[in-house]
């Protein structure tokens, strides 16, 4: 029988399948390192990972907390970066768990699936211009998409955008891991009933836990100013705040946005199953 978690009076299968939007993943580490929005800057993320070397213990799990890429230009670079610190960290331990690093998805990576559906938007150009203005024109260059092919194949009918997701699609499957990578997103990851909840950038506290659709992603309005838990959780932990105003915490909610990708540190906390801080990294 699958383990279950207890958010808010409703039951959540703790054991999901894969890339099965409704549901997280159990962390089983005793510290756990989280590490906020990275918008597709390599040399931040590889200075991350050698800070992290040094400081990682032997059974701490490592969450990225989504927008790997979008804003920034180095999307090849960033995710091979996320690919080659993953061989090293699974090489290096001898008893290795599924969940001792994990990816969430975000709003960059949201759009990005979205942006390769676009044939199936009801109004493709508004949506694509919407998705130009939030990011995701640099994720588009990346695989040798251009926005105005990009604005004509919208006006083209859904036949001509279909083949031109397929095109960037084909472009994606010549970049070794990308996606496989992209496919291994999670929605969230928990550490138990009352323990620590990570988010890319919110939840809406008006709704249950697995009542929650993509406010995880969006829902980003007043995080910090939660006073009360969100379901029995003891602590939610985001990597994305749009104002990107750096490290936060209250005693309900940890922001660690430093700004990366906008000209600020990229930053990642440690914290133990409950929640609370017991290091940090900006770099």
């Amino acid at each position: 029988m699958a383990e279950t978690i207890t958010a808010d009076a409703s039951v959540v299968r703790a054991e999901p399948r894969r890339n099965d939007a409704r549901w997280g993943v159990t962390l089983r580490a005793r510290r756990i390192w989280a590490v906020g929005a990275i918008h597709a800057n390599a040399s931040r993320l590889a200075a991350l990972h050698d800070a992290l070397a040094d400081r990682i213990h032997p059974n701490d799990a490592v969450v990225y907390l989504g927008n790997y890429v979008g804003f920034g230009t180095a999307v090849h670079e960033t995710l091979g970066e996320l690919l080659q610190f993953r061989c090293a960290f699974l090489a290096r331990r001898p008893f290795v768990h599924p969940t001792d690093l994990i990816y969430l998805r975000g709003q960059q990576e949201e759009m990005w699936q979205k942006l390769l559906q676009l044939q199936f938007a009801v109004a493709p150009e508004d949506v694509l211009r919407w998705m130009l203005e939030h990011g995701v024109g640099a994720t588009l260059r990346a695989y040798g998409g251009d926005t105005p092919d990009a604005i004509n194949a919208t006006r083209s009918g859904p036949i001509a955008l279909a083949r031109w997701a397929e095109t960037l699609r084909g472009r994606m499957r010549q970049a070794p891991g990308h996606v496989a990578l992209f496919n291994a997103l999670y929605r969230t990851a928990w550490t138990a009933p009352d323990g620590a909840l990570f988010v890319h950038a919110g939840f809406d506290p008006a709704r249950r836990f697995n009542d929650q659709t993509d406010e995880f992603w969006w829902e980003t309005a007043g995080f910090d100013n939660h006073t009360t838990r969100f379901g029995q959780f003891r602590r939610v932990i985001r990597g994305y705040d749009p104002t990107h105003t750096g490290f936060a915490e209250t005693p309900f909610t940890v922001t660690a946005d430093g700004g990366c990708g906008f000209g600020g540190p990229l930053l990642a906390v440690c914290v133990d199953p409950d929640g609370a801080i017991l290091d940090r990294l900006s770099v």
